[in-house]
């Protein structure tokens, strides 16, 4: 079986350690948003249709004319078309922003590049939800070669239904050539749930001046199968207006002539882009992409700056995914910088960045196959250290609309809130029945989450001027946990699937740090008393704690349960954020424990049950105090990444004994492995700086 390996890196003429090699079981190729996310799901890329990351097809297909045969470079045998030779993939290779394969037939390599330069401290550029596809052919056996590189989208890409009718027209901006197609009825943010794909705004596939052309192709297969040997796309569009989609659904498509030389490549590229036109409803007011902020840039203009920026894009990407690579082998091995890398694009691409309407960011996280929350504060903690490192400015963008919420009428509770609402639409909280819901609330969970996201966002940017807007409200969470927090009440923790559980252990660390977090927002903001006082309060916690929790060689899952364990992942911001209310011999103790008890796949994550969360394990392995001990926890999860059978974008919920996923694919959580990065201070510097 083909195993796709990582090629190695060059960072500044110098080559760099690489990655471990990784089947990944999904690799990301168009992924900017929750609705924009289309991924690839076999261990070639002509293996299965790719699909939107909850498992729908969104069929891209590819095929090239050589010499005058047609061979099949992108997606499965397509429905319309009798079979066509398919050409050998030979190579693969996955960097923060671009997702590279390598395939060959009838002497011409082709090299297929989906490049998405995301780079979290640009957000004019990471917001505009553009991929580049690009073609490099060459010649393999000395010979020059005629080529027609074809490639079409379906219809399925614009609707959340295949019956789901939909409208196309062709537009021509300056020297690009483009096809839109989309829902008919536009029903715009008219709906919100979990396992949706978007309904309203338009798919784009442009091709830049001078390059191709571009045809809309109709639903009859008849007159696809006579086009499929030869790539001659129709003179005259073959399609109604507007369609009724099924199985035989509509394409647009792009087909560029593409001479080979005998001695040197040929490049060529498409864009793939879509107009959501309103992303998030927040508080009954619909947020335009930050890419539209002003209200007059529209898709044209898009499309017209992602042709003008193409040629710079490139270079600084790969400075990006060169520089960022090597720090990641650096701080943790080549198999955790393979996960890390994994993670990259499918952490931003749970969120959605939007404008609030004075033109500020807002950046908004979808729950993916859990129940579909916006704002979800348990999702935030998990996936801050992605964003604390690479551009600090998201995270405050995730955690302002929050903050507001807790500071409104709305919220008159005395912790914070779980969620805005379901997303995309941020107009209150639905978690658990309903605002007044305290039972299925976490009250210690997001009280403890926000505090500690704020003190590392502070220690991020070198001040808590931010905190103090909100510190009537901090205020409140943080006597909410002087009082609960010690010993909490039978609640929910992030881990909810779990259940709730009295007396959480795990849960009581995170309300120590997050009083030593209030604590330290009150030093930096010049309030010495009140300092004093909680960094006190955190410190004479932390010290009853272990007596409380102790269990021989290890400590307990809960205050009053004997012979259990669990990860106390939460106790790795002690070290990060340089509290030390804890004696080192807490942490040590229970990593010696977590090495005992680890499965072929991980280490549980407690002792109830053998399933694991990803995120976690790293949390806990980055509190270990040298290097072997963190790669010993982090390779069964590479290992887990690399052996899963089941071929969705990276699970964080899965079972340690037989790499099965237990739930949710696609969430941002996985940013959350990048915590190890935030370790070295001065690497955590550097980054963060670079977003200023």
């Amino acid at each position: 079986m083909f195993k796709p390996a990582f090629a190695l890196i060059l960072s500044c003429g110098v080559l760099a350690q690489s990655p471990q090699p990784l089947r990944p079981p999904a690799a990301p190729l168009v992924v900017h948003d929750p609705y924009f996310s289309i991924w690839a799901t076999g261990d070639t890329i002509t293996s299965q249709p790719t699909r939107h990351w909850t498992g729908a097809e969104q069929p891209l297909t590819g095929l090239i004319r050589i010499d005058g045969t047609a061979y099949r470079y992108l997606g499965s045998q397509p429905r319309w078309a009798a079979p066509l030779p398919v050409m050998k993939q030979t190579g693969f290779r996955l960097t923060p922003t671009q997702t590279q394969y390598t395939l060959e037939a009838a002497g011409v390599r082709l090299e297929m590049t989906f490049f998405t330069p995301a780079l979290p401290h640009d957000l004019e550029v990471l917001s505009r939800p553009v991929t580049y596809l690009i073609w490099k052919l060459s010649s393999t056996d000395g010979k020059s070669h005629a080529a027609r590189v074809y490639l079409d989208a379906s219809s399925y890409v614009a609707v959340n239904r295949p019956e789901q009718r939909v409208m196309w027209s062709r537009q021509k901006i300056g020297g690009i050539e483009a096809l839109r197609m989309g829902h008919k009825d536009q029903a715009i943010l008219a709906r919100s749930g979990d396992d949706l794909r978007i309904e309203w705004g338009y798919f784009y596939l442009a091709v830049p001046p001078g390059q191709g052309r571009v045809e809309t192709l109709g639903t009859r297969a008849r007159l696809r199968a006579a086009y499929a040997g030869t790539l001659d796309l129709p003179d005259a569009d073959d399609l109604d207006w507007p369609v009724q989609t099924s199985r035989d659904d509509t394409l647009i498509a792009a087909a560029i002539d593409v001479p080979i030389p005998a001695a040197q490549p040929v490049e060529k590229y498409v864009l793939l882009a879509y107009d959501d036109l309103y992303s998030i409803e927040y508080f009954n007011r619909r947020l335009r992409p930050y890419w539209r902020r002003d209200n007059k840039t529209g898709a044209a203009d898009l499309l017209r700056m992602a042709v003008r920026d193409f040629a710079a894009l490139r270079p600084r990407s790969d400075a990006f995914d060169a520089e960022l690579t090597a720090d990641l082998v650096a701080a943790g091995g080549p198999k955790y910088a393979a996960l890390a890398i994994l993670a990259y694009r499918q952490t931003l691409g749970a969120h959605k960045l939007a404008a609030d309407f004075d033109g500020s960011p807002l950046y908004f996280s979808k729950e993916n196959f859990s129940n579909g929350c916006i704002a979800t504060v348990d999702i935030t903690y998990p996936s801050a250290p992605f964003f604390l490192l690479l551009n600090p400015g998201l995270l405050k963008a995730q955690v302002r609309p929050i903050l507001d919420y807790a500071r409104s009428p709305r919220w008159p509770w005395a912790y914070a809130p779980h969620d805005l609402g379901q997303y995309p639409l941020a107009n209150g909280q639905v978690y658990g029945g309903g605002e007044e819901s305290e039972d299925n609330q976490m009250p210690v969970e997001e009280s403890g989450n926000m505090l500690i996201l704020l003190a590392a966002l502070a220690r991020a940017e070198g001040s808590a001027g931010f905190s103090g807007q909100y510190w009537s409200v901090l205020t409140k969470w943080a006597d909410y946990l002087a009082a609960k927090g010690m010993d909490p009440d039978n609640q929910l923790s992030t881990d909810d699937f779990a259940g709730h559980l009295a007396h959480n252990t795990n849960l009581s660390i995170k309300a120590i740090e997050a009083l030593a977090s209030y604590g330290r927002l009150a030093e930096m903001l010049g309030k010495a008393d009140t300092a004093r006082k909680y960094l006190q309060t955190a410190r004479d916690m932390a010290k009853r704690w272990p007596a409380m929790a102790d269990d021989g060689d290890h400590f307990r899952l809960a205050f009053d349960k004997a012979g259990t364990w669990s990860q106390k992942y939460n106790l790795v911001w002690d070290k990060l954020l340089g509290f030390a209310l804890f004696d080192p011999q807490v942490a040590a103790k229970e990593l010696a424990y977590y090495k005992k008890v680890q499965n072929v796949y991980g280490v549980p994550l407690d002792n109830r049950s053998t399933y694991t969360k990803l995120d976690w394990i790293v949390w806990s392995a980055t509190m270990a105090g040298n290097r072997a001990d963190f790669e010993t926890l982090v390779a069964p999860v590479f290992q887990f990444a690399n052996d899963t059978p089941d071929r969705v974008p990276l699970s964080d919920w899965y079972w340690t004994l037989d790499a099965r996923q237990r739930g949710f694919q696609a969430r941002a959580v996985v940013g959350g492995v990048f915590i190890k990065m935030l370790e070295n201070a001065s690497t955590w510097d550097k980054w963060a700086r670079r977003a200023k």
